[in-house]
């Protein structure tokens, strides 16, 4: 069942951080936004979920994350302050960043520009290149856990599955299913993986911003390994023209196949793209790229090569192995039969097979180029949970498919039992991800998408019926994902210079009304509006909410601010997220053992932002790391 977790707003944890409210729930930990009582500054603390705090690997990817950043030191990497482990509560102290993740951002502008692209490549490279010089992998590079900043700033996030320095290799597993799309054919491959991988997954990252497409998309995760492993990416070039030659090459030499023939490091990957931002035209030759084989000899590599696809399929979902397997037993034998012209194919017997129980099976009907199913259960005591009982249409009926194409629709009437899958926690989890965990759990479902003024476009808002609860006999989930903001003919007045009972009645005037307002410390009179939300001009809905910022007077003590939702809201606002402070070495308090571990990932906290940033390198990030602590 869903966890409330509005009983820690308001509390203090270990006397120092006040928890003020949610700003986001993933698959493993709830983020809140709270204020360090010591420093005065804002803070996110991130709390593993409850539901799972018991459970052995996730704590152990908790700890991972927390030894992992610990370790880091760099303007591009998100800090933690603190770690604390405890049987009752397990929670992360972490740098609060302002802004959204890369991938909502790439979602609004669909393509990015060739500089906004270079510029958050380099800086995501930086941080790679610190990461990598002490030993540290990330194995989980993608948009979602970058975060961006309003000023452009780029920030590294969710090292839950890092490999730290000596520690053993672990292969991908089904729980980190929602990565295929830009993991590397090493890690698809079970192999061992180091820095360059890294380097793979900032490519297709790299080719999404350019191209605004993925390289390698498909409808089940397997397919997508496959592709990874197998097939060559289409030309940046050939997607998106504007693609400069310069940047396709980077792009290319990021994802050769064989981590050899790519590049070698983040500081050469690095120089590359500088040389790039200075000189648009700049080409450059993959100097590490080996001879191609060819002959009889290539072919037996070729061979051993795909000898290599079983890990994949064992860790990352089911295989197309198993797909004949379940067809040799159950007789499915022409859901492997590979053709691309129509043809007339004899319906399948499925009655009497059990659809919850039987994994081969379900595969089987997944992947099937053949059938495409739907699962109505009803309610039965004479069988056990998931027979199926009847099936539309009958066995022997014949009719007409085109492989891949032109589907044989079929209907399974499967006896109802509590082994109904329970509806997963989805909300705030991209479209994508959460219909990938629908999907595992043979979940049928339908999208609507609303508009919202919470929610980044993309963004999963609630389903129905809720999570922690299960279907009924027939009804299919509805997944409402986030449009972008409602919009509407009003345009929103300027605020900014007026006092604040002004911009109230600026904005009723209107039919608009007064978000939260926040009080800063400034030279203008006490009670200015010194910032707005929503921009002058932008149209909106009626009855939209504007949030602004307050001048609270140059003596403006930020302690004596009481948080509300109303005009008379202060809220603190104590440190920028841009300002790189000297912290002390985080206090690291661990009560379990460190032990590498995959689990699937979540998605990255988004909290408010002011304006949508732009990606401009900002002047004092460089590329070399700051001094460590």
């Amino acid at each position: 069942m869903e966890t409330s977790y509005d009983k820690y707003v308001g509390a203090v944890l270990d006397g120092r951080y006040k928890i003020e409210r949610v700003i986001g729930m993933g698959g493993m930990a709830v983020v809140f936004k709270a204020v360090d009582a010591k420093t005065g500054r804002y803070v996110a603390v991130k709390v593993l979920r409850e539901d799972i705090a018991q459970e052995e690997e996730s704590v152990k990817r908790f700890i991972n994350e927390s030894k992992a950043v610990a370790m880091l030191s760099h303007p591009n990497i998100v800090k933690i302050f603190a770690v604390s482990v405890k049987e009752d509560l397990k929670y992360i102290v972490m740098e609060y960043i302002e802004g959204i993740t890369l991938k909502s951002y790439m979602q609004k502008k669909k393509i990015l520009s060739t500089e906004e692209t270079l510029s958050s490549a380099s800086q995501i490279l930086s941080a790679l290149d610190h990461a990598h010089s002490k030993g540290i992998v990330h194995r989980d590079i993608k948009p979602q856990n970058i975060m961006l900043t309003r000023s452009g700033q780029i920030k590294v996030t969710d090292f839950g599955i890092a490999k730290l320095p000596n520690a053993e290799t672990v292969t991908m597993t089904d729980k980190a299913i929602g990565t295929v799309y830009y993991i590397s054919p090493e890690q698809a491959s079970g192999k061992q993986i180091d820095a360059r991988s890294d380097l793979y997954s900032l490519g297709v990252t790299m080719y999404e911003m350019a191209t605004g497409e993925l390289p390698f998309n498909a409808e089940s995760p397997v397919s997508v390994a496959l592709m990874q492993v197998n097939e060559k990416q289409v030309p940046p070039k050939e997607v998106n023209p504007d693609v400069p030659l310069g940047l396709q090459q980077i792009i290319n030499n990021a994802m050769e196949k064989d981590p050899g023939d790519r590049y070698q490091s983040a500081k050469q990957m690095l120089a590359d793209v500088t040389a790039l931002r200075k000189n648009p035209k700049a080409t450059f030759k993959n100097e590490n790229k080996k001879a191609e084989k060819t002959g009889f000899k290539g072919v037996l590599a070729h061979i051993a090569h795909s000898n290599t696809m079983l890990p994949i399929i064992l860790g990352v979902t089911i295989p197309f192995i198993i797909i004949l397997i379940v067809s040799a037993l159950i007789g499915i034998s022409k859901i492997t039969d590979v053709k691309t012209s129509s043809e007339t194919i004899t319906v399948d017997d499925f009655v009497g097979e059990n659809y919850y129980n039987n994994e081969k099976l379900r595969t089987a009907l997944k992947n099937s180029e053949i059938y495409r199913v739907e699962i109505k259960p009803k309610e039965d005591v004479e069988h056990e949970p998931g027979y199926i009982l009847e099936q539309s249409p009958k066995a022997g009926s014949k009719k007409k498919v085109e492989r891949g194409v032109t589907y044989c629709e079929l209907t399974l009437i499967v006896s109802a039992s509590g082994d109904i899958p329970t509806i997963p926690q989805l909300k705030s989890y991209e479209r994508r991800d959460a219909e990938l965990k629908l999907k595992s759990l043979s979940i049928a479902y339908t999208i609507e998408e609303v508009k919202s003024d919470i929610y980044e476009a993309g963004q999963v808002i609630k389903t129905e019926p809720a999570a922690g609860e299960k279907l009924e006999n027939g009804e299919k989930l509805i997944l409402y994902v986030s449009s972008g903001p409602e919009e509407g003919d009003i345009e929103v007045p300027r605020l900014v210079g007026l006092k604040e009972r002004e911009a109230l009645s600026a904005l009723q005037d209107k039919g608009l009304a007064i978000g939260k307002a926040t009080y800063e410390k400034s030279d203008k009179a006490v009670g200015t509006v010194i910032k707005q939300k929503l921009a002058e001009g932008t149209r909106v809905a009626k009855n939209t909410r504007v949030d602004i910022v307050i001048s609270g007077g140059k003596d403006y003590d930020p302690e004596k601010g009481v948080t509300t939702e109303s005009e008379t809201t202060k809220e603190t606002e104590t440190s920028k997220v841009t300002e790189t402070t000297k912290e002390t070495e985080p206090v690291i308090i661990v009560t379990e053992s460190e032990t590498e571990t995959e689990t699937e990932t979540e998605p990255v906290v988004v909290t408010e932002s002011e304006t949508e940033p732009v990606i401009t390198e900002p002047e004092e990030i460089g590329g070399e790391p700051e001094a460590e602590n």
